[in-house]
Order: structure tokens, then sequence, then C-alpha cells
């Protein structure tokens, strides 16, 4: 008898549900972004206007904005899709 109760114990045992750490497949991750300060302005060089033209024919300028960089940050519209353009004072379009 006390062979059959260590074997159920031993089995019941062997059985049991184990704890374990529940791991998070995706992780939320906080990130930041970092934006230099972009001051509004009322006109642009006539170089960024130039180069802006030859890239995108037809483009309408919505805002421009510029930063202590002497970066350009433009709004335009081109064929009614809006979007944001960054340029140098030169007219050099930069990627960002």
């Amino acid at each position: 008898m006390k062979k059959i109760i260590l074997s159920a114990a031993i089995l019941l045992g062997g059985l049991s549900v184990q704890a374990t750490p529940i791991v998070a497949i995706n992780p939320a991750t906080e990130s930041v972004k970092f934006q230099d300060e972009y001051k509004e302005v009322d006109a642009v060089p006539a170089a960024i206007k130039t180069a802006l033209d030859n890239a995108y024919p037809g483009v309408k300028l919505e805002k421009a904005y510029v930063n202590d960089k002497k970066e350009y940050k433009i709004d335009i519209i081109v064929r009614d899709v809006k979007s944001t353009v960054y340029t140098d004072e030169k007219g050099n379009i930069l990627k960002k």
C-alpha cells in the first residue's frame, strides 16, 4: 500500500504545472525623436525655389520653416499630395 501511495504522489508531482515567467514577444519600446527647432519664415531663397521647381514640376510651397543650421523644412503640394521636404540654404535636398 505504501508503494502505491508513493507511486501516486510521484506521478501526480511530475504532472503538476510548473510556474514559468511570461516573456513578452513584442515589448513596447519608447522612442524619442529629436527635432531641431524650426521657425516659420515668410520667404525662402531663390535657390530653394529653383531646386524645388526642378525636382518637383508644378510644386506649390505651402509653409516654410528654418532652423539655426540654416536648414529649411518646406511643406509642399504636388498634384494634390502634401509632403515635407528638407533643404539647405543652397537648395540641396536633404534626407531626413
